[in-house]
């Protein structure tokens, strides 16, 4: 079931997630080249329980961290381990929860650490252009389809691929509501966008295969070994645009 949500509780879920966005804005300024994953996790949750919110992804479905920190060819969901050491051209990308007043906020950011080379570079910029290629077809009467299609041509034209396993979603009370979000399909598919949604849409991109594999139970990784970004916000649809909670 799809839950529409009133202004109070887009509110509310907006609070949730712009204390997400402070903290991407504080992370940009502190991580560097010899940090660790550990360190950056401990960071942010710092940081998150500091605003009175409680990481939301520390504990769910048993995952032991506050954050995930995936890098290079880890997609998503990497864990913040003490021996993960960032390296200079290393690509990033962080993934944070929150919950406050009952509600849930939820994501993304790539960051380069140092300097990377060319490509690395394209695949953040057009991966972060996706994101907001995307949130820009999340209008009502339009549907899911419409959002994943945008996501994955603007992707593929420029040779990268969109992760096929892993999909944006609902989010609200519970931090994965429905509908799925994909980032490939077909314009004019899928459940109709309706003012109240509130959507956590995230690309996730690979330089080389979509394809991907699961390592220690939680990280996620391409099949070929290929570097990978993510770029995740969350945002509510109202009646005549579409309102970006997490971002300052």
């Amino acid at each position: 079931m799809i839950y529409l949500k009133t202004p109070d509780e887009i509110n509310t879920m907006e609070k949730a997630n712009k204390i997400l966005a402070e903290i991407f804005e504080l992370v940009a300024e502190v991580i560097e080249e010899g940090m660790s994953a550990y360190d950056l996790d401990k960071f942010v949750e710092d940081e998150i329980k500091k605003r009175g919110a409680l990481p939301a992804f520390k504990g769910y479905n048993g995952y032991p961290s506050a954050t995930c920190v995936s890098v290079n060819e880890e997609v998503i969901h990497g864990l913040p381990r003490r021996d993960k050491i960032f390296k200079n051209g290393d690509i990033v990308s962080l993934d944070v929860g929150t919950v406050y007043d009952g509600y849930y906020g939820d994501a993304a950011r790539t960051y380069i650490i140092g300097e990377a080379d060319e490509r690395t570079r394209e695949l953040y910029r057009v991966t972060k252009e996706a994101l907001d290629i995307g949130i820009s077809r999340a209008i009502v009467g339009n549907r899911i389809g419409d959002i994943s299609s945008a996501i994955q041509n603007h992707v593929e034209s420029h040779g990268f691929s969109v992760i096929r396993d892993f999909v944006g979603h609902g989010i609200g009370r519970n931090l994965h509501e429905a509908p799925q979000i994909p980032n490939y399909g077909s314009p004019g598919r899928g459940p109709l966008i309706m003012e109240g949604m509130t959507l956590a849409i995230e690309p996730m991109t690979s330089m080389g295969d979509w394809r991907v594999r699961i390592l220690d139970g939680w990280t996620v990784v391409t099949v070929d070994g290929s570097r990978s970004a993510h770029f995740e916000d969350t945002i509510a649809v109202l009646r005549d645009r579409v309102r970006i909670l997490s971002r300052l």
